[in-house]
Order: C-alpha cells, then sequence, then structure tokens
C-alpha cells in the first residue's frame, strides 16, 4: 500500500447522490484478475452517456480529491469500484456519508474518506463546479483545509490511520509484529513445556 499523509489537489466535483458501485465500475467491466486496468473504466457508462460528466472534463484532470453528495459507494460490495478510484487516480473522496461496505473496502486499500458537514459539501460542491478549487487534506491531524483558511476535522479510524501512514496493509501490519509473535509463540511453548513437565511427575 502507497503511503498517504498529506495532498493538496483540486477537486473533482461529483453532485450526485446515492452512487453506487455499479456505477462507479459496471459489472461488464469486472474482467481483470488483478487490480490493475479498473481506472481507465471509471464510471465509463456515465463517461460514455454525457460529454460533460465531470470525469470527461479536462479542466478536472489530475485531481486528485473527488467531493460527492451523500451515500456514496452504495450497492455491491465490489472491491474493484476502490481500485477503480485509485486507479484513475483519486486519492481522496468527501461525502456527506459512505456505505459502510465502501468504507471498508476503501481503508483496506489506503482510499482515503472524509465525512463534512453537509454544509461544507454542498459548498465545495458548487465552488468547485464553477471555478477551480484545491483544497488540503491531511489524514495525521484529520483535518481538511478549505479556501479562506478553514479548516474542518474529520473521523477516522485510528488503526486504519497508522495502516495507511505508514502504508501498510493487513498482511504488512501483521508482519511488522512478526518479532513480538514469534517471542509470544515461544512464551507458549514454554508453558506448555513446563505444564507437560510438571504433570509428569
Amino acid at each position: 500500500m502507497e503511503k498517504f499523509t498529506s495532498i493538496t489537489s483540486r477537486v473533482l466535483p461529483l453532485p450526485i447522490a446515492d452512487v453506487d458501485t455499479d456505477m462507479i465500475i459496471p459489472a461488464n467491466f469486472l474482467t481483470s484478475v488483478s487490480k490493475a486496468g479498473y481506472g481507465e473504466n471509471v464510471f465509463r457508462r456515465l463517461r460514455d452517456q454525457d460529454s460533460n460528466f465531470p470525469f470527461n472534463l479536462p479542466q478536472y484532470e489530475g485531481a486528485e480529491i473527488l467531493v460527492a453528495d451523500d451515500n456514496f459507494g452504495c450497492g455491491s460490495s465490489r472491491e474493484h469500484a476502490v481500485w477503480a478510484l485509485m486507479g484513475w487516480g483519486i486519492r481522496v473522496v468527501i461525502a456527506k456519508s459512505f456505505a459502510d461496505i465502501f468504507t471498508s473496502n476503501s481503508l483496506k486499500n489506503g482510499l482515503v474518506l472524509a465525512t463534512l458537514p453537509d454544509e461544507k459539501v454542498d459548498g465545495l460542491l458548487r465552488s468547485a463546479s464553477r471555478d477551480e478549487v484545491r483544497i488540503t487534506v491531511d489524514l495525521p491531524t484529520q483535518e481538511v483545509r478549505l479556501p479562506g483558511d478553514e479548516v474542518c476535522s474529520f473521523e477516522f479510524d485510528p488503526f486504519r490511520k497508522h495502516c495507511i501512514v505508514n502504508g501498510l496493509d493487513d498482511i504488512d501490519y501483521i508482519m511488522s509484529h512478526r518479532d513480538a509473535i514469534a517471542e509470544f509463540r515461544k512464551a507458549q511453548d514454554r508453558h506448555r513445556y513446563f505444564r507437560s513437565g510438571t504433570s509428569n511427575h
């Protein structure tokens, strides 16, 4: 997993509520056996239907912060939706709320999700739809720095924060404690040995 601490980027606005995982990556594009290649088909159906869909517009090219409306990532549990967003280059999604399974998949893959108050999200969606808006998302401090030096805090799971800041997926995290695990196993073996020796007397 790539480390994430802080990012400053233009905002890509997506003023749509209830964006589901099939919208993010349509089922007919779930063909790869790896994470690679999904980015090119993110929101493919909507991009093909509407030339003015935000992901088609040149002014948002290179944006790494997506701002959406309410209940982002609802629908099926497909992890591919997260892979597609990250493959496009999105590192942070800001929304009013997120679906639970999408949240879990995002945190395991290092996609940072920030829930902000409705009025802050609405303001970002409006302003970014008119002009270029650049904001900073800082995970260690759990802050979003908005235009005009306004700062909003967001909640984040402490364990997942530790993993993302240090670039650790679940396996990496376990392996980072391998010495402690080995010592624990040795202690358990010694305990079993002494118990066994005692029972033989």
